[in-house]
């Protein structure tokens, strides 16, 4: 007698000890698609729930037949952070958040899911969405160093550069339309604490280029951010700071080299590729009215 599987059940907590005991094997199980959850997770865990915003995060487990089928958390302000959803799971999620009576701000997640839940959100709130920004994200496969490589080294920030790291961070963003996750400061605080940040410098010792590493959790490395300053770019020393830095996360032990790039870049897209980095999956951001 085939058994019919059970409801897909969506449940919710603050704990984030909660959230990982049950939800931790499934993003382990996928650590390339599930970079996201696992560097926030791990950084939460590390550094405080209060990291991201002054509101506790909240995380969601879907289960069906006593599996993970799928997870999200959001770090408010920030808008909520979905992995891969079927339209049953994210119409769900739609209804438990729009039953909440509370505003999101938008989505992040691969391309369908986020598609399907911003039209779930929709049907469920009149809101509507709109996609902001698409993102692919790649893996390293084989590395090719640029040759020749422009004039410099790279070196590794230290806390004498905490100012310039901080400044670089706000400019990022500033840059790229967003706004910074965390303050700049401490932002650039803990990245030097654990050897994060590393520079492109000219032969005199000017900073020119900056790329992040995040902290490996389930054996990824992401890359970011990757930010040299508008009146330097052109000079190869984007393509030289991260190539040093996704050789160094590969000599640290990292089984995925990862990083995120705005599909709107055609530049950076190209960059990525001629180092050695392949497609994995496409994401979509979206903004909700």
């Amino acid at each position: 007698m085939t058994r019919t599987p059970t409801a897909l059940t969506w449940t919710f907590t603050s704990d984030l000890g909660a959230f990982l005991h049950r939800a931790e094997t499934f993003l382990r199980s996928r650590p390339a698609l599930h970079t996201v959850p696992l560097t926030v997770t791990d950084a939460l865990r590390r550094d405080g729930l209060g990291l991201y915003g002054d509101e506790p995060p909240v995380f969601g487990v879907l289960q069906q037949d006593g599996a993970v089928r799928a997870a999200c958390f959001r770090t408010p302000p920030h808008r909520p952070y979905l992995t891969a959803l079927g339209p049953a799971g994210a119409d769900a999620l739609a209804a438990h958040l729009a039953d909440e009576g509370r505003p999101l701000p938008g989505v992040f997640a691969d391309h369908a899911t986020a598609a399907a839940f911003a039209g779930a959100w929709h049907r469920r709130t009149g809101v509507l969405a709109d996609l902001v920004e698409r993102k692919r994200l790649y893996r390293l496969d084989t590395l090719t160093v640029p040759h020749p490589a422009p004039p410099g080294r790279p070196r590794v920030a230290t806390a004498g550069d905490r100012e310039q790291v901080a400044r670089w961070y706000a400019e990022f963003h500033a840059t790229t339309g967003g706004s910074p996750g965390r303050d700049p400061g401490a932002w650039a605080d803990a990245r030097i604490a654990h050897g994060g940040v590393t520079f492109w410098e000219t032969p005199d010792g000017t900073p020119v280029s900056l790329a992040g590493l995040l902290p490996m959790v389930a054996g990824q490395v992401r890359v970011a951010p990757v930010y040299t300053p508008e009146p330097l770019r052109g000079h190869g020393y984007a393509g030289a700071v991260t190539a040093e830095v996704s050789r160094a996360a590969r000599a640290q032990g990292a089984r995925e080299v990862l990083l995120f790039t705005d599909l709107a870049n055609r530049t950076s897209n190209g960059l990525y590729q001629r180092i050695g980095y392949r497609a994995v999956a496409d994401f979509a951001v979206y903004d909700f009215a």
